[in-house]
């Protein structure tokens, strides 16, 4: 039994239409950027070394993202997801003024 050329086509086209989507649904996160309105808005530092201590007084130096309860990688992780953040990682050593100290 032959494959009606019109069949070919549509099956043809909408696995090439699954291949490109499919391509986009698993790339990897982007990396949050603190120019970001959300980053801005927690006052999010990628390096919380550069974090202004006197605008945010509350900050201390063993404070990082990478043992907040937010960060959802491993505290080693240099980069992981963050809840706050939806879709975007940030980096493990980075700080914003939503920390909370994981338990």
């Amino acid at each position: 039994m032959r494959t009606p050329r019109r069949t070919f086509l549509i099956h043809s086209i909408g696995a090439t239409a699954l291949a490109i989507t499919g391509r986009y649904a698993w790339a990897a996160p982007s990396q949050l950027q603190e120019s970001d309105p959300a980053a801005q808005a927690l006052g999010y530092k990628a390096n919380a070394n550069q974090v202004d201590r006197t605008k945010y007084p509350h900050f201390s130096d063993n404070q990082r993202c990478a043992n907040c309860q937010f960060y959802q990688g491993k505290p080693a992780d240099a980069n992981a997801l963050c809840a706050l953040f939806g879709a975007k990682q940030v980096s493990g050593a980075g700080w914003c003024k939503a920390y909370q100290a994981r338990a």
